[in-house]
Protein backbone atom coordinates (compact mmCIF):
# COMPACT_ATOMS: atom_id res chain seq x y z
CA UNK A 1 0.00 0.00 0.00
CA UNK A 2 2.71 2.42 0.63
CA UNK A 3 4.44 1.38 -2.75
CA UNK A 4 1.71 2.15 -4.64
CA UNK A 5 1.25 5.39 -2.70
CA UNK A 6 5.09 6.18 -3.27
CA UNK A 7 4.54 5.77 -6.73
CA UNK A 8 1.23 7.58 -7.63
CA UNK A 9 3.40 10.40 -5.82
CA UNK A 10 6.29 10.20 -7.85
CA UNK A 11 4.18 10.17 -11.07
CA UNK A 12 2.08 13.28 -10.04
CA UNK A 13 5.99 15.10 -9.40
CA UNK A 14 6.77 13.78 -12.74
CA UNK A 15 3.36 15.75 -14.26
CA UNK A 16 5.05 18.41 -12.42
CA UNK A 17 8.24 18.72 -13.57
CA UNK A 18 7.23 18.28 -17.02
CA UNK A 19 4.44 20.80 -16.61
CA UNK A 20 7.27 23.00 -15.86
CA UNK A 21 9.44 22.16 -19.05
CA UNK A 22 6.74 23.18 -21.12
CA UNK A 23 6.59 26.97 -22.78
CA UNK A 24 3.93 29.03 -23.85
CA UNK A 25 3.29 32.80 -25.11
CA UNK A 26 3.55 33.86 -21.48
CA UNK A 27 6.35 31.57 -20.95
CA UNK A 28 9.45 31.64 -23.14
CA UNK A 29 12.01 29.59 -21.40
CA UNK A 30 11.47 26.34 -19.72
CA UNK A 31 11.83 26.41 -15.93
CA UNK A 32 14.76 23.85 -15.58
CA UNK A 33 15.17 24.12 -12.07
CA UNK A 34 12.10 23.66 -10.86
CA UNK A 35 11.71 20.85 -12.85
CA UNK A 36 14.94 19.34 -12.03
CA UNK A 37 13.73 19.70 -8.16
CA UNK A 38 10.63 17.78 -9.02
CA UNK A 39 12.43 14.65 -10.64
CA UNK A 40 14.09 14.72 -7.74
CA UNK A 41 11.74 14.71 -5.57
CA UNK A 42 10.37 11.76 -7.87
CA UNK A 43 13.38 9.87 -7.34
CA UNK A 44 12.58 9.82 -3.96
CA UNK A 45 9.09 8.47 -3.99
CA UNK A 46 10.33 5.80 -6.63
CA UNK A 47 13.15 4.93 -4.34
CA UNK A 48 11.26 4.21 -1.27
CA UNK A 49 9.08 2.37 -3.30
CA UNK A 50 11.65 0.26 -4.53
CA UNK A 51 10.76 1.29 -8.29
CA UNK A 52 14.33 1.42 -8.88
CA UNK A 53 14.40 1.62 -12.47
CA UNK A 54 11.54 4.84 -12.76
CA UNK A 55 14.42 6.03 -9.77
CA UNK A 56 17.05 6.31 -11.63
CA UNK A 57 15.38 7.48 -14.63
CA UNK A 58 14.64 10.79 -12.95
CA UNK A 59 17.31 11.14 -11.67
CA UNK A 60 18.72 10.78 -15.25
CA UNK A 61 15.88 13.83 -16.15
CA UNK A 62 16.90 16.28 -13.24
CA UNK A 63 20.82 15.72 -14.18
CA UNK A 64 19.61 17.05 -18.06
CA UNK A 65 17.56 19.79 -16.23
CA UNK A 66 20.92 20.82 -14.10
CA UNK A 67 22.74 20.44 -17.15
CA UNK A 68 20.59 22.85 -19.01
CA UNK A 69 20.94 24.93 -16.28
CA UNK A 70 23.81 25.41 -16.04
CA UNK A 71 24.35 23.94 -12.66
CA UNK A 72 27.29 21.10 -13.27
CA UNK A 73 27.54 20.74 -9.46
CA UNK A 74 23.88 19.65 -8.99
CA UNK A 75 23.67 17.73 -12.08
CA UNK A 76 26.95 15.33 -11.17
CA UNK A 77 24.87 14.81 -7.75
CA UNK A 78 22.21 13.69 -9.49
CA UNK A 79 24.98 10.70 -11.17
CA UNK A 80 26.50 9.87 -7.95
CA UNK A 81 23.19 9.10 -7.14
CA UNK A 82 22.10 6.80 -10.38
CA UNK A 83 25.76 5.07 -8.83
CA UNK A 84 24.15 4.24 -5.53
CA UNK A 85 21.19 2.97 -6.85
CA UNK A 86 23.25 0.89 -9.48
CA UNK A 87 25.36 -0.42 -6.26
CA UNK A 88 21.55 -0.86 -4.35
CA UNK A 89 20.40 -3.81 -7.38
CA UNK A 90 23.73 -4.81 -8.08
CA UNK A 91 24.11 -3.30 -11.64
CA UNK A 92 27.46 -2.36 -12.18
CA UNK A 93 27.84 -2.11 -15.95
CA UNK A 94 27.25 1.67 -15.45
CA UNK A 95 28.67 2.31 -13.20
CA UNK A 96 32.03 3.86 -14.77
CA UNK A 97 30.75 5.49 -16.98
CA UNK A 98 28.55 7.26 -14.50
CA UNK A 99 31.09 8.40 -12.15
CA UNK A 100 33.15 10.04 -15.48
CA UNK A 101 29.96 11.87 -16.59
CA UNK A 102 30.38 12.78 -12.42
CA UNK A 103 33.87 13.86 -12.57
CA UNK A 104 33.70 15.81 -15.75
CA UNK A 105 30.90 17.76 -14.42
CA UNK A 106 32.29 18.62 -11.04
CA UNK A 107 35.49 19.57 -12.74
CA UNK A 108 33.78 22.13 -14.76
CA UNK A 109 32.30 23.23 -11.90
CA UNK A 110 35.84 23.80 -10.47
CA UNK A 111 35.52 21.38 -7.68
CA UNK A 112 38.37 18.96 -8.28
CA UNK A 113 38.42 17.28 -4.59
CA UNK A 114 34.80 16.01 -5.51
CA UNK A 115 35.59 15.15 -8.91
CA UNK A 116 38.40 12.84 -7.44
CA UNK A 117 36.04 11.58 -4.18
CA UNK A 118 33.17 10.67 -6.89
CA UNK A 119 35.95 8.25 -8.85
CA UNK A 120 37.24 7.02 -5.15
CA UNK A 121 34.11 6.03 -4.33
CA UNK A 122 32.83 4.26 -7.86
CA UNK A 123 36.03 2.11 -7.73
CA UNK A 124 35.39 0.97 -4.23
CA UNK A 125 31.96 0.15 -5.33
CA UNK A 126 33.75 -1.58 -8.20
CA UNK A 127 36.87 -3.12 -6.62
CA UNK A 128 35.79 -6.44 -5.86
CA UNK A 129 33.79 -7.69 -8.76
CA UNK A 130 35.61 -5.55 -11.53
CA UNK A 131 38.93 -4.73 -10.33
CA UNK A 132 39.72 -3.71 -14.00
CA UNK A 133 37.10 -1.10 -14.24
CA UNK A 134 38.36 0.01 -10.42
CA UNK A 135 42.05 0.07 -11.28
CA UNK A 136 40.82 2.45 -14.18
CA UNK A 137 39.08 5.02 -11.69
CA UNK A 138 41.86 5.26 -9.05
CA UNK A 139 43.97 6.11 -12.49
CA UNK A 140 41.68 8.76 -13.65
CA UNK A 141 41.61 10.01 -9.82
CA UNK A 142 45.08 10.39 -10.02
CA UNK A 143 45.39 12.27 -13.24
CA UNK A 144 42.71 14.47 -11.66
CA UNK A 145 44.48 15.73 -8.97
CA UNK A 146 47.99 15.87 -9.83
CA UNK A 147 46.59 18.37 -12.16
CA UNK A 148 45.96 20.34 -8.49
CA UNK A 149 49.28 19.66 -7.30
CA UNK A 150 47.77 17.31 -4.56
CA UNK A 151 50.55 15.19 -3.75
CA UNK A 152 49.45 13.64 -0.71
CA UNK A 153 45.93 12.92 -1.92
CA UNK A 154 48.27 11.75 -5.07
CA UNK A 155 49.87 9.48 -3.00
CA UNK A 156 46.74 7.73 -1.65
CA UNK A 157 45.28 6.99 -4.98
CA UNK A 158 48.71 5.82 -5.93
CA UNK A 159 48.76 3.43 -2.80
CA UNK A 160 45.05 2.21 -4.12
CA UNK A 161 46.67 1.32 -7.51
CA UNK A 162 49.96 -0.40 -6.56
CA UNK A 163 47.74 -2.89 -4.24
CA UNK A 164 44.85 -3.52 -7.27
CA UNK A 165 48.07 -4.27 -9.73
CA UNK A 166 49.21 -6.61 -7.45
CA UNK A 167 46.49 -8.31 -6.79
CA UNK A 168 45.17 -8.91 -10.69
CA UNK A 169 48.99 -10.40 -10.81
CA UNK A 170 50.14 -7.16 -13.17
CA UNK A 171 53.63 -7.31 -11.88
CA UNK A 172 55.60 -5.22 -14.27
CA UNK A 173 53.22 -2.49 -13.91
CA UNK A 174 53.09 -3.14 -10.69
CA UNK A 175 56.73 -1.95 -9.98
CA UNK A 176 56.11 1.48 -12.42
CA UNK A 177 53.50 2.15 -10.16
CA UNK A 178 55.05 1.50 -6.86
CA UNK A 179 58.16 3.16 -7.97
CA UNK A 180 56.14 6.64 -8.48
CA UNK A 181 54.20 5.99 -5.43
CA UNK A 182 57.80 5.99 -3.64
CA UNK A 183 58.15 9.11 -5.36
CA UNK A 184 55.09 11.19 -4.11
CA UNK A 185 55.74 9.81 -0.71
CA UNK A 186 59.37 11.44 -1.42
CA UNK A 187 57.92 14.44 -1.98
CA UNK A 188 56.23 14.39 1.22
CA UNK A 189 59.21 13.16 3.12
CA UNK A 190 57.38 9.98 4.28
CA UNK A 191 59.92 8.07 4.84
CA UNK A 192 58.14 5.14 6.61
CA UNK A 193 56.19 4.99 3.85
CA UNK A 194 58.75 4.32 1.46
CA UNK A 195 60.82 1.40 3.96
CA UNK A 196 57.57 -0.09 3.81
CA UNK A 197 56.92 -0.08 -0.18
CA UNK A 198 60.63 -0.82 -0.94
CA UNK A 199 59.95 -4.02 1.09
CA UNK A 200 56.64 -4.62 -1.28
CA UNK A 201 58.97 -3.72 -4.65
CA UNK A 202 61.64 -6.50 -3.37
CA UNK A 203 58.87 -8.74 -3.15
CA UNK A 204 57.35 -7.95 -6.24
CA UNK A 205 60.13 -8.00 -8.36
CA UNK A 206 61.36 -11.25 -7.34
CA UNK A 207 57.29 -12.35 -8.21
CA UNK A 208 58.49 -11.24 -11.94
CA UNK A 209 61.69 -13.42 -11.58
CA UNK A 210 64.02 -10.41 -11.40
CA UNK A 211 66.79 -11.17 -8.65
CA UNK A 212 69.17 -8.03 -9.82
CA UNK A 213 66.18 -5.76 -10.19
CA UNK A 214 64.86 -7.08 -6.45
CA UNK A 215 68.78 -6.20 -5.01
CA UNK A 216 69.18 -2.50 -6.98
CA UNK A 217 65.56 -2.04 -5.39
CA UNK A 218 66.91 -2.71 -1.97
CA UNK A 219 70.11 -0.95 -2.20
CA UNK A 220 68.37 2.17 -3.59
CA UNK A 221 65.40 2.58 -0.98
CA UNK A 222 66.91 0.45 1.74
CA UNK A 223 67.85 3.40 3.89
CA UNK A 224 64.40 4.14 4.50
CA UNK A 225 63.88 0.62 6.56
CA UNK A 226 63.55 0.15 9.52
CA UNK A 227 65.79 -2.64 11.28
CA UNK A 228 63.80 -5.53 10.88
CA UNK A 229 62.80 -4.87 7.63
CA UNK A 230 66.14 -4.50 6.58
CA UNK A 231 67.46 -7.78 8.40
CA UNK A 232 64.31 -9.75 6.31
CA UNK A 233 65.17 -8.28 2.94
CA UNK A 234 68.90 -9.08 3.39
CA UNK A 235 68.07 -13.02 4.59
CA UNK A 236 65.72 -13.15 1.57
CA UNK A 237 67.64 -11.80 -0.90
CA UNK A 238 70.48 -14.08 0.18
CA UNK A 239 68.18 -17.04 0.34
CA UNK A 240 67.02 -16.28 -3.65
CA UNK A 241 70.87 -15.35 -4.30
CA UNK A 242 71.89 -19.13 -2.55
CA UNK A 243 68.39 -20.77 -3.82
CA UNK A 244 67.68 -21.98 -1.05
CA UNK A 245 63.97 -22.19 -0.41
CA UNK A 246 63.97 -23.00 3.48
CA UNK A 247 65.81 -19.57 4.04
CA UNK A 248 63.57 -17.85 1.86
CA UNK A 249 60.32 -19.22 3.58
CA UNK A 250 62.02 -18.39 6.43
CA UNK A 251 62.40 -14.62 5.61
CA UNK A 252 58.61 -14.56 4.28
CA UNK A 253 57.45 -15.75 7.67
CA UNK A 254 58.47 -12.59 9.26
CA UNK A 255 55.78 -10.97 11.50
CA UNK A 256 55.75 -7.26 9.78
CA UNK A 257 55.55 -8.72 6.22
CA UNK A 258 52.57 -11.15 6.93
CA UNK A 259 50.76 -7.74 8.67
CA UNK A 260 50.90 -5.94 6.00
CA UNK A 261 48.16 -5.03 3.36
CA UNK A 262 46.09 -8.09 2.56
CA UNK A 263 47.50 -7.86 -1.01
CA UNK A 264 51.07 -7.63 -0.33
CA UNK A 265 51.06 -10.34 2.69
CA UNK A 266 49.34 -12.83 -0.23
CA UNK A 267 52.17 -11.59 -2.69
CA UNK A 268 54.35 -13.17 0.28
CA UNK A 269 52.67 -15.73 0.81
CA UNK A 270 52.33 -17.20 -3.00
CA UNK A 271 55.67 -16.23 -4.17
CA UNK A 272 57.68 -19.03 -5.55
CA UNK A 273 60.30 -19.84 -3.90
CA UNK A 274 63.86 -20.63 -5.18
CA UNK A 275 64.57 -23.94 -6.07
CA UNK A 276 67.58 -25.91 -4.42
CA UNK A 277 70.50 -25.66 -7.03
CA UNK A 278 71.09 -30.02 -8.06
CA UNK A 279 74.45 -31.23 -6.87
CA UNK A 280 75.86 -34.55 -9.14
CA UNK A 281 76.33 -37.06 -7.22
CA UNK A 282 79.71 -37.44 -8.81
CA UNK A 283 80.42 -33.92 -7.77
CA UNK A 284 84.25 -33.24 -6.82
CA UNK A 285 85.29 -35.92 -9.56
CA UNK A 286 87.47 -38.13 -6.61
CA UNK A 287 90.37 -39.74 -8.18
CA UNK A 288 90.30 -43.23 -8.99
CA UNK A 289 91.00 -46.10 -6.75
CA UNK A 290 93.99 -48.28 -7.55
CA UNK A 291 91.69 -50.87 -9.16
CA UNK A 292 89.89 -48.78 -11.52
CA UNK A 293 91.81 -48.19 -15.37
CA UNK A 294 93.02 -45.03 -16.82
CA UNK A 295 92.39 -43.89 -19.56
CA UNK A 296 95.12 -44.87 -22.12
CA UNK A 297 97.48 -41.81 -22.86
CA UNK A 298 98.79 -40.80 -26.48
CA UNK A 299 102.06 -41.92 -25.39
CA UNK A 300 100.07 -45.59 -24.80
CA UNK A 301 98.60 -45.44 -28.37
CA UNK A 302 101.77 -44.86 -30.16
CA UNK A 303 103.25 -47.60 -28.43
CA UNK A 304 100.65 -49.92 -30.00
CA UNK A 305 100.95 -48.37 -32.99
CA UNK A 306 100.33 -44.70 -33.44
CA UNK A 307 96.91 -42.95 -34.00
CA UNK A 308 96.00 -44.38 -37.10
Amino acid sequence: MISTKKIEEGQELIRQAEKSLKTSLLKWRPDYEVAADEYQKAATCFRLAKSYDQCKDCFHKAADCHKQARSWFHAAKCYEQIILILKETNNLTQVEEFANRACHLYQQHGSPESAASALDKAAKVLEANSPEAALRLYQHAIEVVMNEDSTRQAAEYASKISRLMVKLGMYDQAADALRREIGLNQQTESYGAIGRLAVVLVLVQLARGDNVAAEKAFKEWGNCCDVQEVQTLEMLLQAFDDEDPDAAKQALASPFIRSMDVEYSRLARDLPLPKASYKSPNAGNPAPSAGDSAPPTIEDDMEEGGLC
